[in-house]
């Protein structure tokens, strides 16, 4: 029988949230998933039942004694707001990443949910995939010399997914994570609004100085795609390392997490280290953000 149970609720139905009721309501045997029980979802259209799951209002969301926890799946514009919401009524939270589009928010809600008691968890599912997994085995214990992440992809509405230092998060903290703290060097953007294309050139100094580059790049019709050009003194990692197929998906990797969390069992030193890193990655993003928009310098 199992002890503890936390009474869940999904929030905005996208992709990612019909992938939290599917995965609420086939969680993986004897794992920590086992302890959350999906009560209903929240949407602002009208689906009545999706499989066994029921909508809910967001007022009867936030009042539901038997709801524990929240699973924030709305546009990235709309996570603040909801997480406040959530957390203000006393339940712990989940967000897809990015938690907030400013960092000052950001800091906000982590500070609110400690003050409360709560789990703040922000899902980077980036983490989790194989492909990451394997890069970062190479990458270990190897010294920098210079580096390139160049992310390719579709064009996304920047009123409801926020900058793209935001929306592009991921990259972000696959660098942090890979190479630890980032200092920005440099940001810029060339925007082309008739063609609908986007590119931002981020340039970043390793606490040994060695320079790294981020390029987000995105326009109509471009494939969704990674590219690596890491130089260490031993040599060049041009392509990601062969990846086997995870038997367990992300985002139920990424909930079983969550529940862990929720029954005491992640170390306080873990807790910290991702705190950092999230915080850190959005502060990050917020400097970008002020360089790539600060009015062009004219010389003269």
């Amino acid at each position: 029988m199992i002890s503890k149970m936390f009474g869940t609720v999904v929030v905005g139905v996208g992709i990612a949230g019909l992938a939290r009721i599917r995965d609420l309501m086939n969680p993986m045997p004897s794992s920590p998933s086992e302890h959350l029980k999906l009560i209903g979802f929240v949407s602002r259209r009208s689906f009545g039942n999706i499989n066994d799951a029921k909508q809910i209002s967001l007022e009867d969301a936030l009042k539901n004694k038997d709801i524990h926890a929240a699973f924030i799946s709305t546009e990235n514009k709309s996570h603040e707001e909801t997480i406040r919401m959530f957390l203000e009524a006393g339940k712990h939270v989940l967000v897809e990443y990015p938690m907030a589009l400013s960092a000052k928010a950001a800091h906000e809600l982590w500070e609110m949910a400690e003050q409360k008691g709560k789990v703040l968890h922000v899902e980077h599912i980036e983490l989790l995939t194989e492909e990451y997994k394997q890069l970062k085995k190479e990458v270990v214990g190897k010294d920098l010399v210079k580096g390139t992440l160049h992310f390719t992809g579709s064009v996304l509405d920047e009123n409801k997914s926020g900058f793209p230092a935001f929306s592009g998060i991921a990259r972000l903290t696959w660098l942090i994570d890979l190479f630890g703290d980032l200092t920005v060097t440099s940001a810029t953007r060339e925007k082309q609004k008739d063609k609908n294309y986007s590119r931002m050139t981020v340039h970043f100094q390793t606490a040994n100085k060695k320079p790294l580059t981020w390029i987000e790049e995105r326009g109509p019709g471009m494939r969704r795609e990674k590219k690596i050009n890491f130089c260490f003194t031993s040599g060049c990692l041009e392509n990601f390392p062969e990846a086997p197929r995870s038997s367990v998906g992300l985002f139920m990797q990424d909930q079983n997490l969550f529940a862990k969390k929720l029954l005491g069992q992640v170390s306080k030193e873990e807790l910290a280290a991702e705190k950092w890193r999230i915080l850190r990655c959005l502060d990050l993003a917020e400097v970008i953000q002020q360089h790539c928009e600060e009015p062009e310098k004219i010389y003269s």
